[in-house]
């Protein structure tokens, strides 16, 4: 038998970890670039000044964790940056057109 996925888990279960900060953060931050979160969420206007402080506290994390991660949560951090900057950059682009 094998473990529920965190995804299909009650909040109350879900462990609290880094990657769990991180990927609820990130969460925060695609909500305020207007990216649905789930497939039922409906999209909405971006924020973009609460997504940048929201990237920003992300990056805060990595540079306070910074040689107390385990490999896969660099990773992930690394990735999660670099998607959330991304997708701000073209959120921004977007705006200026």
């Amino acid at each position: 038998m094998t473990e529920p996925k965190e995804e299909n888990m009650p909040p109350e279960q879900i462990p609290v970890s880094l990657s769990t900060l991180i990927l609820s953060l990130t969460a925060t931050a695609l909500a305020y670039l207007g990216n649905p979160i789930t497939p039922e969420s409906e999209k909405t206007e971006p924020n973009l000044p609460l997504a940048r402080y929201t990237i920003d506290t992300i990056e805060i994390l990595k540079e306070k964790t910074e040689g107390n991660r385990t490999k896969e949560e660099t990773e992930l951090l690394e990735e999660v940056l670099t998607q959330l900057r991304l997708i701000y950059l073209q959120k921004t682009k977007d705006q200026t057109i």
